[in-house]
């Protein structure tokens, strides 16, 4: 089958199944392999490799999945990496699940630390100047950085010693960016929809003085609201893979942005709605917002730069 003869929304249910096979593994490389046989993590890497060689719209779903099923692991970036190392060692233990990679948004080379916030991996993208190195991180020294996620901490990581399996020139380091910007703005979308869903289905079950709480208009306001937002990060994400009217690309901050602020704040009143505060135990809505969260402080300023760089374009 052609790529022409494949459509993206099909990959949703597909990612959805193998995710959930996935989740009942004991480890993380065992989620990987699964992962990795179900070819997701190959999606857009090279066929030569072993990939698929599917464009950027064919991983969002995969992400999306990943996002509503609160999957631990760094399936975005696994498939980025994959996908920005053609014809090399790397890219094919990536894509057969051998190893898990993540990208470090805070620190650098240069820094000598830089920190993981979005699963555990065996390697990591760091900043190196104008552009980015993968460095092997499995025997570097960690510090868990548990605040926004006790049960999967931020991991600080100390550079020194960690060798260096590959490179990423300015130009490859920022498209890979700007994916990045779309894929994790999509997995934030995702655990916004699996939030909104859970809370849909309790308001439609729960029934208080004879009447179902979704009947109330209060409530059937607020889950408006939220599919609202929802509906508008995803079409902001769409927006942003288009070019603009120029016929030049157009910033990917701003979609990753609204998606953040928007899933907190449908994750967040999902769990208002289940009568939690703050923790929904029987439900995993806080692994949503903490995975939301981790991901804000992972592009700390994100708002501000966005906001400065639209101004000075003004």
């Amino acid at each position: 089958m052609s790529s022409e003869e494949l459509r993206p929304e099909e990959f949703a249910q597909a990612a959805c199944a193998a995710i959930s096979d996935a989740l009942t593994r004991q480890n993380r490389h065992e989620m990987a392999a699964v992962l990795a046989q179900a070819g997701l993590c190959g999606v857009m890497a090279a066929e030569d490799d072993g990939g698929l060689g599917l464009d950027l719209a064919f991983a969002l779903p995969i992400a999306h999945a990943a996002g509503q099923l609160h999957l631990p692991l760094p399936l975005a970036e696994q498939i980025l990496l994959a996908h920005a190392l053609p014809g090399t060692p790397q890219a094919a233990a990536l894509i057969a699940g051998e190893r898990l990679a993540g990208i470090a948004w805070q620190g650098s080379v240069q820094a000598g630390h830089a920190r993981l916030d979005h699963g555990p991996a065996d390697w990591m993208l760091v900043a190196d100047g104008d552009g980015a190195v993968l460095l092997d991180v499995t025997a570097a020294p960690c510090q868990e950085q548990s605040a926004l996620d006790p049960e999967h901490p931020q991991l600080w990581f100390t550079l020194q010693d960690a060798p260096v399996l590959a490179r990423l020139d300015a130009a490859a380091w920022a498209a890979c960016e700007r994916r990045a910007h779309l894929l994790l703005a999509e997995f934030a979308n995702g655990a916004a929809e699996g939030a909104l869903q859970a809370a849909a289905s309790y308001m439609a079950t729960r029934v208080q003085f004879g009447r179902p709480l979704s009947a109330k208009q209060a409530v059937r306001h607020l889950l408006a609201r939220m599919r609202l937002l929802q509906e508008v990060s995803s079409a902001a994400i769409r927006r942003a893979m288009q070019t603009d009217e120029y016929g030049g690309s157009r910033d990917t901050r701003p979609a990753l942005a609204g998606a953040l602020g928007n899933a907190a704040y449908v994750i967040e009143k999902a769990i208002h709605l289940h009568g939690g505060m703050g923790f929904t135990w029987e439900l995993p809505l806080h692994h949503a917002l903490r995975a939301v969260r981790k991901l804000d402080a992972a592009f700390g300023g994100l708002s501000c730069a966005t906001g400065r760089a639209y101004i000075q374009s003004v």
